[in-house]
């Protein structure tokens, strides 16, 4: 019995295809605005997390000092 080959190249991500399609579909400025928007998003739920965070570490130390 002979093992099946292995493939030398990489199966491309859904996020490799996407990023293809958007190329064909979109111009340069507009991809470059997309993907700043999509930034925008991730860093605006990073600082809403640490808001959170940092709430949750305040009222604990208050009640701690009650």
């Amino acid at each position: 019995m002979q093992a099946a080959p292995v493939r030398a190249t990489a199966i491309p991500s859904v996020t490799d295809a996407l990023r293809a399609v958007e190329s064909l579909l979109m111009s340069s400025g507009q991809r470059t605005a997309r993907r700043n928007a999509w930034t925008s998003v991730l860093e605006d739920r990073r600082r809403a997390k640490d808001r959170v965070e940092t709430q949750l570490v305040l009222e604990q130390s208050l009640t701690s000092h009650s």
